[in-house]
């Protein structure tokens, strides 16, 4: 995955300020090499019209590597002294080396120390001397004192409170000139410098920690080394030097592990030019442990800058935390319900943030997926950032579904072991070190799409949501938002060769296919692609054998499929234990195809009813059957997904609605055929008949443990594929069965109540009666 060429930036020469003096040079220099250099500029440069007397110079405290309080007492007394002078802010910007027209440090850097475009004394005359256009005078944004020593007195910026007219100064002259770098460099750049010391410096932050030590009856210096230190921990620290190394690290890992990276560049312009206006919170999907690495290069490639991309806080271990932090990951606690002042901390950061317009990322699914198909959503930190935009830290926040998808990834191993029982693997160094070298050439490529925009301000105000409404996670606009989101990703989720052939090959788990066979099977699939532009990663033409050919022995490399070279023909099959790797990547896809498997189920219910409204029965069957999955699949309302099984009837038989009236039920169900449901619908309710088959046998007892209930799930599930009662091993789940509980809780059937016994018996007959219908089709 080579890196896109860039155009060489052009480098602007300093000049003189066109405004009148008298001049007030405000110099910021990391020592005397870069200080006398700067002065030479101002004596060099100066028009023969200004008098030495009106080019005066002070020196600002240094903020570039860390940050100095003490100011040059010239610049209190320039300050406070008669006249209006321009205050004029300077320093010097050491650039990378030129790369292919890119000036950006590569991981060649790493042998020598130290940040190139922030070198020591030694280096920064070295570079004079030998690459003398990497050393760049700039001079940023200029106002008049009085100008500023107005903005001073007006403020009201929780920031500025209690600042010193020369610390005000300062700070708007370091601000000046951290933007005209930012223009020089790039916005890739655009990182917050000093933001842990930003947060503690706030007026409310003080505020805060006397109220919290108040309630917690507690000093009030612990209470401040308590909230410092959360600032500390989650706060992540920016640097161009390690975006930059962690970039060319992605780069050289990439081309190791996929042939390609796709995405639309006009999209990324597009974001580009909404991140000028407003901050933009990028959601993506979660299905490896590349998710992170692939959108930061992304984004890098398109001149964007670095996302702030929340982590768990099970990521900061040693040497990994610092870099990842270092980078742009801030950390979050997985628990924090009851801590008021890690709370507070973090409201303050994600305030920070969007006040300034920087861009953030984290999972909306909080953990990788284990099963392919999109995780429920979690709703925490969307909950923060919409009260953060209610508290009015930014006009509007600009919210990004994104779907990464990928032909192969090397998790799914690991996937289908925690599916199957096995424990999930602790992060840790030796952890980092075994996936990388777990990483080989051939997982295919990877790919980026986003989905529409969703404007906050425009979405609150639809939903009539008031500023004080949404505290409250249970706010209904909270989780309808975060769905959304998460249709937003299936829309555009691209479908890949291997998904759709792990799709053909699983519908007849137990049968081994040609190579023209699985074309056959692919080909009711690849129509509904075709009908419907359902996305794609590239067309697999059902006529171009080369095309399965190659999906199917790329999984046979990876040990998911088996290839068995008979006398006249090869043959292919899911290989043994390997059904589970199969089903994620056929899940990736499924969520395009659940609705006529809906349909075709509500169908054969229709063709068994004794009742003369047949449509009406198909409808209330579907609803039925979207209860059923509703915490395996996201569903629009009601209302809409009866549009959609309509929708889905009139698609396969234009008569439809003539055939139900007149009971020819049979007719409209042959229209759908070769079906579907099997292969997409069964394998979830296999797993459900499992759970509803031990809460029946438990249908007398008392409350069920949800925690044996899982243990005997999986004990129950191997029996029955031993017996044939279910028809496929990758049923067999513990991500299925944790679905299966959790809609059984839903439902009440673990809680202990009057009418439970019938209940429990009934959602046990709802199940054997559904994989009836799939014996039927």
């Amino acid at each position: 995955m080579a890196e896109t060429p860039a155009p060489a930036v052009e480098i602007p020469v300093a000049q003189w300020p066109l405004e009148p003096g008298p001049y007030l040079f405000l110099l910021e220099a990391t020592g005397s090499f870069e200080r006398r250099r700067l002065e030479a500029w101002i004596e060099a440069n100066r028009p023969d019209d200004v008098a030495p007397r009106d080019a005066q110079i002070a020196l600002l405290p240094q903020n570039r590597r860390r940050r100095h309080r003490r100011p040059d007492p010239r610049l209190e007394a320039f300050l406070l002294a008669e006249g209006d002078p321009l205050l004029v802010p300077m320093r010097v910007v050491w650039l990378a080396e030129e790369r292919d027209g890119r000036r950006a440090v590569g991981l060649n850097d790493l042998l020598i120390p130290g940040d190139p475009r922030d070198p020591n004394a030694l280096r920064q005359r070295l570079i004079a001397q030998t690459d003398p256009e990497r050393m760049v005078i700039m001079v940023g944004a200029t106002a008049r004192r009085s100008a500023v020593r107005r903005n001073w007195l007006a403020s009201e910026e929780d920031e500025a409170a209690g600042r010193s007219l020369v610390e005000y100064v300062a700070l708007r002259a370091w601000l000046a000139l951290e933007r005209g770098e930012r223009r020089l460099r790039g916005s890739r750049y655009k990182v917050p410098k000093f933001p842990r010391e930003s947060l503690i410096e706030q007026a409310s932050f003080g505020k805060a920690i006397a109220e919290f030590s108040q309630q917690a009856g507690i000093p009030y210096q612990q209470m401040a080394l308590k909230m410092r230190y959360y600032v500390r921990e989650i706060a992540a620290t920016h640097s161009p030097y390690v975006i930059d190394l962690v970039t060319g690290a992605i780069n050289w890992l990439f081309d190791k592990a996929y042939v390609g990276l796709h995405y639309d560049k006009e999209e990324l312009e597009a974001l580009y030019a909404l991140s000028q206006q407003y901050p933009l919170v990028f959601l993506p999907s979660h299905k490896s442990n590349f998710d992170h690495l692939v959108l930061h290069f992304v984004l890098y490639q398109n001149g964007l800058p670095a996302n702030h991309t929340a982590g768990g806080i099970n990521m900061n271990f040693f040497p990994v935390g610092p870099f990842l932090r270092r980078s742009g990951v801030f950390f979050i606690r997985r628990e924090f319900k009851d801590n008021e002042p890690y709370k507070f901390v973090l409201r303050r950061y994600l305030d920070y943030l969007l006040e300034r317009r920087f861009p953030m990322e984290w999972f909306v699914e909080g953990g990788r997926s284990r099963s392919g198909k999109l995780r429920a959503p979690r709703l925490g930190l969307l909950a923060y950032v919409v009260e953060s935009f209610q508290r009015g830290s930014a006009d509007d926040v600009i919210i990004i579904p994104v779907a990464l998808a990928y032909d192969q990834i090397q998790d799914v191993g690991s996937y289908a072991a925690e599916a199957s029982g096995g424990k999930k693997e602790s992060e840790s160094f030796g952890w980092l070190l075994r996936n990388i070298r777990s990483v080989q050439r051939r997982y295919g490529s990877a790919h980026v799409r986003f989905g529409a925009p969703i404007s906050l301000r425009t979405y609150l105000a639809e939903h009539d949501v008031a500023a004080d409404a949404v505290h409250d996670q249970r706010n209904p606009a909270i989780p309808k938002l975060a769905f959304e989101v998460a249709n937003r990703i299936n829309e555009v989720t691209p479908i890949t060769p291997i998904s759709l052939v792990t799709l053909a090959l699983l519908a007849d788990p137990d049968r081994s296919l040609t190579v023209e066979e699985t074309m056959d099977r692919l080909g009711p699939y690849l129509d509904i692609v075709a009908r419907r532009d359902l996305p794609v990663t590239e067309r697999l033409d059902i006529s171009n054998r080369a095309d399965v050919k190659d999906a199917l022995d790329e999984l046979v490399l990876h040990g998911v499929v088996s290839r068995h070279d008979g006398a006249t023909e090869t043959v292919y099959r899911i290989s043994e234990n390997q059904h589970l790797a199969a089903a994620y990547y056929r899940n990736t896809i499924i969520h395009f195809f659940i609705t006529p498997a809906i349909a075709e189920l509500a169908l054969v219910a229709a063709a068994d009813a004794g009742t003369v409204d047949h449509a009406g029965t198909v409808i209330a069957e579907s609803l039925a059957i979207r209860d059923l999955l509703k915490f395996e699949f996201f569903f629009v309302p009601s209302d809409e997904f009866v549009d959609q099984i309509r929708f889905e009837l009139a698609d396969h038989d234009p008569e439809w609605r003539n055939h139900l009236a007149s009971g020819e039920v049979h007719k409209v169900l042959e229209a759908f055929r070769p079906f579907q449901a099997p292969a997409v619908v069964r394998p979830f309710i296999d797993a459900m008949r499992v759970v509803a088959d031990l809460i029946e046998a438990e249908a007398f007892h008392g409350a069920i443990d949800a925690d044996q209930l899982r243990k005997d799930a999986l004990a129950l599930g191997n029996q029955y594929l031993l017996q044939g009662k279910i028809a496929s091993a990758e049923s067999v789940s513990k991500v299925l069965f944790d679905s299966a509980i959790d809609l059984a809780k839903n439902r009440g059937l673990l809680d202990l109540a009057p009418d439970m016994v019938d209940q429990r018996k009934a959602f046990a007959r709802q199940l054997t009666d559904l994989v009836t219908r799939f014996e039927r089709l």
